[in-house]
């Protein structure tokens, strides 16, 4: 039967997409599969009532990489609708690409006026060892004992029961396949922690959107020609073609290695810096992040960089990859001209980008 709805207590809707936290273990095949509804999911943690009145939609059931954007999209007008009615959303999803989903949520949900809270779990629900009902718990006593508005991810703070913490949407990486602290806020810090089990909030900053009466605009258009090109030693100049070739890709990014180098220097790489300047010119936009953990990338303090900057490459200062990938390809869905694009690429829209990087992210 579903919780009896209590009075006085905030209405929170649970949007259902699948993932380890919807899973249980398949015996016919012996591997974990997502199949468990919403509501069977509230069900195993009758502690929920306490806390909110909840309602459950079921969106998807599937694993996380299996997720487009047509998804996301799916998600973000879900949200549009529930966020007049509710006083927050939680977000059930696979762990692996929640990242990616939390971020392209902040850049569709302009002006968000209530909290979305994006969870998931490291093992399925159906494993004693579970962190999907601690997760759920901790999301649940955020929204309705804070007044943050907003994106954000809650998942456990350590490898222990002790609690979870709330991550910012666009600055947070899975940093380990099967921990259940896997989530960190990189270049960032986590927004608050939530103790499990008597579920007390300590907000670690008050810099944050609060809650308010602005009307969320809806912003769903995404770019699906854009692609993330990794680079390493002894790379092929063919590489460098088939992506920066505006057929196939309207914007790159460039995961270049250390403040933002990449192989286009010594004669042997002539010809991969020669085939992203003439992508540059037809239109494309190339952008540069690093594939370090912490830091920033820089334009000016190699030649290399500079000569990449002079060509028109847009260096990400202190995104991520997944941030980066996620913004580019929004703009490039929402802009009409290029030059609004790589205008909007460099400024912080959504907490993003950092003016400078506090010493202890810094390499």
């Amino acid at each position: 039967p579903p919780l009896k709805r209590k009075e006085g207590l905030p209405n929170i809707s649970i949007l259902h997409t699948g993932g380890t936290i919807a899973s249980r273990v398949d015996y016919e095949t012996g591997g974990v599969k997502a199949s468990i509804s919403p509501e069977s999911l509230a069900q195993l943690v009758p502690e929920l009532s306490n806390i909110a009145n909840f309602d459950y939609k079921l969106l998807a059931n599937i694993m996380s990489e299996d997720l487009r954007f047509s998804h996301d999209q799916l998600m973000a007008r879900t949200i549009s609708k529930e966020s007049g009615t509710v006083d927050g959303v939680i977000v059930t999803h696979g762990t692996d690409t929640l990242c990616y989903t939390a971020a392209t949520l902040s850049f569709m949900l302009e002006n968000i006026p209530i909290p979305v809270l994006l969870i998931g779990s490291q093992r399925s629900s159906d494993r004693g060892s579970s962190d999907a009902a601690s997760n759920l718990l901790c999301a649940a006593a955020f929204i309705a004992k804070t007044d943050f508005a907003g994106v954000a991810i809650c998942m456990h703070e350590s490898t222990g029961d002790g609690g979870c913490v709330i991550l910012p949407a666009t600055r947070t990486r899975k940093m380990h396949t099967s921990r259940r602290d896997a989530f960190k806020a990189i270049n960032g810090k986590p927004i608050a922690r939530v103790t499990y089990p008597t579920m007390e909030v300590e907000l670690l900053t008050d810099d944050y959107a609060k809650r308010k009466t602005t009307k969320l605009e809806l912003k769903e258009k995404m770019e699906e020609k854009v692609a993330i090109l990794r680079t390493h030693p002894n790379m092929d100049a063919k590489t460098f073609e088939f992506f920066f070739d505006i057929k196939h890709f309207k914007g790159v990014v460039l995961e270049a290695t250390g403040i933002g180098q990449a192989p286009t220097n010594i004669a042997e790489h002539e010809a991969n810096y020669q085939t992203i300047k003439e992508y540059i010119e037809k239109g494309g936009i190339a952008a540069i992040t690093s594939q370090r953990i912490n830091g920033r990338v820089h334009p000016f303090i190699y030649a290399n960089c500079r000569r990449l900057r002079e060509i028109g490459v847009l260096f990400s200062e202190d995104m991520i990859t997944e941030t980066a990938f996620v913004k580019l390809s929004w703009l490039l869905g929402n802009c009409k001209k290029t030059e609004e694009v790589k205008e909007s690429y460099q400024k912080n829209l959504r907490g993003e980008i950092s003016e400078k990087s506090p010493l202890e992210f810094e390499a």
